[in-house]
């Protein structure tokens, strides 16, 4: 098989590419290890930034978002058991977030394409990339028992951190950067309708904790936990008591958190994650096969987003003009914006977070922090800057 740009991972990386390109008119074919099933259905982020939600607006993919999604305004902090709201519009010139899982992006993307009858290949397991130096890379896979190939202009890997696409930039050209943290986070999703308007970021002595929401009827909530954390030692009742406990008010003793069935229970490790380059000959990598960051921030889909926004802006300009200058430029073009990502990631986490070796020195320090940023309308600002997204890089 032959096409102009062979894209490995269905993920909303691989998938909004895939759009981005079919909308443009160069053909492109996706292949995605997993089945449908599986991938609509893992639980990944659901904050979508303004620059995002455009973008799939923009794309043809915003219709469902704009009917289910959650436009919010702004967020909470809470620390010394007091709250402090940050308003995003009127911080950053009118932008928000938009509340809609990344399970949704992706089903809906998948509809699209299949409607369209774009090539969308699941239970297509890549073995190799080949050639990515040369003017024919060539991509190698299994799929309905055979293998088969995949012969390209162009390789974009969307597959993750551990997939093929990162392992076929040679070892002696990448430099990896990256941060483990001495903690996780117990997350679960409950039929439990979120009593609070927009999401609760939490710093007590106890730990961190983080309210969310998927829908109306739907919570999303997590927990500060230690590394290695079993989910079968947190019973529901004892997440539901931790959690109120963590969120609890001075000047709100009844404050409480509605409880329902617990429907999914996992820990997430934390970690921050960078691959140089972004781009190997023709192959260029995007999402998580070149960066993580920790979920504090909601950054890891719009960094995704905004990677192959890049992208397929590039390859357009290529197509119509004959020029690689964009396309030479995306490393460096995308690593601005990721860097800036994963500090704001690293912010968020060391301040909100309690570190086992924290002394109670560091206590006063993220304190002081946490109440520049309720106090401070210049640092607000900067927070509300980029929690909503920061604008793509020209």
């Amino acid at each position: 098989m032959r096409t102009t740009v062979g894209i490995i991972g269905g993920g909303p990386a691989g998938l909004l590419l895939g759009r981005l390109l079919d909308n443009a008119g160069i053909d492109n074919v996706v292949l995605e290890r997993r089945d449908r099933a599986y991938v609509e259905q893992r639980q990944r982020a659901g904050i979508l930034e303004q620059q995002t939600a455009d973008t799939l607006r923009a794309a043809g993919a915003g219709a469902r978002m704009d009917r289910e999604g959650l436009v919010h305004h702004g967020i909470e902090l809470r620390f010394d058991r007091g709250a402090h709201r940050v308003d995003f519009p009127s911080l950053t010139g009118g932008r928000g977030v938009v509340v809609y899982a990344q399970t949704e992006v992706v089903k809906d993307l998948i509809a699209l394409r299949l409607a369209d009858g774009g090539p969308l290949c699941f239970d297509a397991e890549v073995r190799a990339v080949e050639g990515v130096t040369s003017d024919r890379p060539v991509i190698h896979y299994r799929h309905e028992a055979e293998d088969r190939t995949l012969t390209c202009d162009y390789v974009v890997g969307c597959d993750g951190f551990h997939g093929v696409a990162r392992e076929a930039v040679p070892a002696s050209v990448r430099t990896t950067y990256e941060r483990d943290y001495p903690y996780s986070w117990l997350g679960i999703l409950a039929q439990a309708a979120p009593v609070y308007d927009e999401l609760i970021y939490a710093h007590s002595a106890r730990g961190f904790a983080l309210a969310s929401v998927r829908s109306p009827t739907v919570s999303r909530l997590y927990l500060q936990v230690p590394n290695g954390t079993d989910p079968a030692a947190w019973p529901d009742e004892r997440v539901w008591d931790e959690l109120d406990a963590r969120f609890a008010l001075d000047d709100d003793p009844t404050w409480k958190l509605e409880r329902g069935p617990v429907t999914a229970k996992a820990v997430l490790p934390m970690r921050s994650h960078v691959t140089e380059p972004m781009r190997h000959g023709r192959l260029f990598l995007a999402g998580d096969a070149a960066h993580i960051v920790p979920p504090t921030g909601a950054k890891g889909l719009n960094l995704a987003a905004a990677d192959v926004t890049v992208l397929a802006r590039a390859l357009i300009h290529q197509r119509d003009t004959g020029s690689a200058d964009l396309l030479d430029a995306y490393s460096d073009t995308c690593l601005r914006r990721v860097w800036r990502a994963e500090h704001f990631s690293y912010l968020m986490t060391t301040t909100l977070h309690t570190d086992p070796a924290h002394s109670p020195f560091d206590t006063r320090l993220q304190l002081a922090q946490l109440a520049r940023l309720a106090t401070s309308p210049h640092a607000a600002a900067d927070l509300a800057d980029n929690y909503t997204g920061l604008p793509l890089p020209r």
